[in-house]
């Protein structure tokens, strides 16, 4: 099974904290030495990434808004693969949080939560179509790519009090089966990472982190895990808690998913 470590350029999206940041500089040190390029909207924060763990020239560096407007943002994206020729990996690290109580709907920030699904969901599926042509035609040149999503242990047992981001994440999980679905005669693997609650400045709930830090996975602890199961090109990565919750409720959906593609096509002719 091709993995992690037959790439040679791997984009992490969302990389100036975070899973995104661990994972990247993870991915740097693979023994098959990629290019890695982090990426996000805080230039002063990848600056200082670049510059602390550069020693081998391979980390490089792009500022993107994912919220951009979506020519400007197909445009970036033209940018960063006419700038890497090579680039065979994609990883969508970048997220927001927010918390909504629907029992008062008159407090629900509605311009907050669309922001929340753009983020989150929307402006992933955009990223992923316009990098798609590039990574098709590595595919059919016999090089083997990746999409690589981060979705959530919530998106299997959703926290009721961050709707929102349960709803996204769930949206990531259901559209990660179905591209892998879709593009693997492409050569073009895509591979869900599903963390569970991990040491992170990402959760929303003010004068929880300590309570919280009880339950959550280190970070290094989490990055050591998924990087195992990247390295082995597993087609999903569970980790911590979220393992046995995947196993009870999402075993064998991929496969269900891929015989019902079949059936299909072979009904419609399509």
């Amino acid at each position: 099974m091709p993995s992690i470590s037959d790439c040679k350029c791997v984009l992490v999206i969302g990389s100036t904290a975070g899973i995104g940041r661990s994972l990247a500089l993870a991915i740097l040190d693979l023994p098959s030495q990629p290019t890695v390029i982090v990426c996000g909207r805080r230039k002063e924060r990848l600056d200082e990434l670049v510059a602390s763990h550069n020693a081998t020239g391979r980390l490089k560096s792009v500022t993107l808004d994912v919220l951009s407007e979506r020519n400007a943002l197909k445009s970036s994206i033209e940018d960063i693969i006419n700038a890497y020729p090579d680039l065979d990996a994609i990883l969508f690290s970048s997220g927001i949080q927010r918390a909504f109580d629907f029992t008062k709907p008159e407090t629900v920030d509605l311009e907050s939560l669309e922001c929340e699904l753009a983020t989150n969901y929307t402006s992933i599926v955009r990223m992923i179509t316009f990098f798609l042509p590039h990574l098709i035609k590595l595919g059919e040149q016999g090089r083997p790519t990746f999409l690589y999503t981060v979705s959530s242990g919530l998106s299997i047992i959703p926290a009721a009090g961050i709707a929102g981001y349960c709803a996204t994440k769930s949206a990531i999980h259901s559209l990660s089966i179905s591209l892998a679905v879709q593009l693997k005669e492409k050569n073009v693997h895509v591979v869900e990472i599903i963390p569970p609650l991990v040491e992170s400045e990402l959760h929303v709930f003010e004068g929880t982190t300590q309570r919280l830090s009880n339950f959550w996975l280190s970070l290094e602890e989490y990055t050591k895990v998924t990087m195992e199961g990247l390295v082995r090109g597993d087609p999903y990565v569970p980790a911590g808690m979220v393992v046995e919750q995947h196993k009870k409720f999402e075993e064998g959906k991929l496969e269900a998913a891929m015989k019902m593609y079949g059936q299909i096509k072979a009904m419609t002719g399509k």
